[in-house]
């Protein structure tokens, strides 16, 4: 049974966005809203009439608005309208509406990396967590949407430590960045030849170079190239005729030219090795053709992995993760049941503390009436008195209570007299 989880109290969640999977990116670009303005667009969003607390999220796969409203008409639609100057119906295409136990479920998806273009993938916690900072110093959030937010932090920290999902590479470029590894140990300090100019071989050098690896080297058959790549990494470019001289000098060469053949063979391996002594060579080989001749890796010392090679891991990496998606699902579910659970007897705080306080005010004053007729008490009188009539009323109280508490997890229709029965525990004649 699907169990609402507002009431009169609690307020509801609602989710209203675009994501990489509902609208293309010159659409999310329309609608992204750069961090600088995060904070006036969250003030603007809890100024939409109904919406209590508020939270933008704006990630270049996302732009989320979430809020806590006090009814259900709310129409976070004309926020975007107003916000960007534009026609709703430009974008009404591509967005999603989540509302409640829905919406709740989204964000904890979203925070855990479950709804990720890559699966996973750490970035989006921190963006989560800066887009809750902006709301909380604008005061946009106090109380039901702060707690959801809190939570999901708390969801995500337990999909990171009870499952492995983020701890597989899922790209080339880190692939190749864990493969390096393991081969090395560390990549503190290994130098790295870039050998070609090519987008996907600067990628992968920035990978290397922020887990900790040294110099680079740059060399490519347009020498203006390697001099603005090197100069990038603040490395050095090699004139390309010089390559066969210079390899030997690295321990990681990313290969990527536009070479119709093979320029690295086997006797150039062994006449690096050589130069080296035999200290081990790794070759990252994502030329389609391939440069570096596959014989290479029969070299003792020398690694070659092509883009080939590559793909296989991030396949076999992507379907690791798809699997420990399935058991991140599994928490979501568990946390979402344990939200709704809590916000609910949250929510019926209150009516439990008036009915203690009515009660002992009752207790009090009929404790007070008999102490009259009872003349001159002992402190050992007083005690007992106060005792037994604490025990009837917390007797009293206990089937309600519950009833109450049961009640807010789990709403339920009934008649007054099937009611005072529960809450009292009687039972039919």
């Amino acid at each position: 049974m699907s169990v609402p989880i507002h009431s009169a109290g609690a307020g509801r969640f609602l989710v209203l966005g675009v994501n990489h999977r509902t609208a293309p990116v010159q659409v999310r670009e329309q609608l992204a809203i750069p961090e600088s303005h995060l904070a006036e667009a969250t003030e603007q969003l809890v100024k939409v009439p109904g919406v209590d607390e508020g939270m933008v999220l704006s990630t270049c796969n996302r732009v989320e608005l979430l809020a806590c409203t006090n009814n259900g008409s709310v129409n976070l639609r004309d926020f975007f309208g107003h916000y960007f100057k534009t026609p709703t119906a430009q974008y009404e295409p591509y967005l999603y509406e989540l509302r409640e136990r829905e919406a709740v479920r989204h964000l904890f998806r979203v925070a855990a990396s479950l709804d990720s273009l890559v699966v996973g993938e750490p970035q989006i916690l921190g963006q989560v967590k800066e887009a809750y900072t902006v709301a909380r110093g604008v005061g946009a959030l106090r109380s039901n949407l702060n707690a959801l937010v809190t939570r999901s932090f708390a969801v995500a920290k337990r999909v990171r430590t009870e499952t492995t999902i983020g701890s597989s590479a899922v790209s080339v470029a880190s692939v190749a960045v864990d493969l390096a590894k393991k081969i090395f140990g560390s990549l503190q300090g290994r130098t790295v030849y870039l050998v070609g100019a090519g987008k996907m071989s600067e990628l992968a050098a920035r990978h290397l170079i922020s887990h900790g690896a040294g110099m680079i080297f740059v060399a490519n058959r347009t020498h203006e190239r390697a001099l603005q790549l090197a100069a990038t990494f603040d490395g050095k470019a090699i004139k390309f005729d010089e390559l066969y001289e210079t390899a030997d000098r690295a321990d990681i060469l990313l290969v990527s030219t536009g070479a119709p053949h093979v320029i690295f063979r086997r006797e150039h391996g062994e006449r690096f090795l050589q130069l080296r002594k035999n200290r081990p060579m790794f070759f990252i080989d994502i030329a389609v053709p391939r440069n570096v001749d596959p014989e290479l890796n029969k070299v003792d010392g020398i690694f070659v992995y092509d883009i080939d090679d590559l793909q296989a891991v991030v396949s076999s990496n992507l379907a690791d993760r798809q699997r420990e998606a399935a058991r991140a699902n599994e928490i979501i579910e568990s946390e979402l049941e344990r939200f709704v659970a809590q916000l609910g007897s949250a929510d019926v705080v209150p009516t439990i503390v008036s009915l203690q306080e009515h009660l002992e005010s009752i207790r009090q004053a009929e404790v007070d009436r008999v102490r009259g007729k009872l003349g001159k008490l002992t402190p050992d009188q007083e005690l007992a008195i106060d005792a037994l009539t604490r025990g009837i009323v917390k007797k009293v109280l206990h089937a309600p209570l519950t009833t109450l508490k049961t009640a807010a997890r789990e709403p339920f229709t009934m008649t007054i007299e099937e009611a005072i029965r529960r809450m009292f525990g009687l039972k039919r004649e």
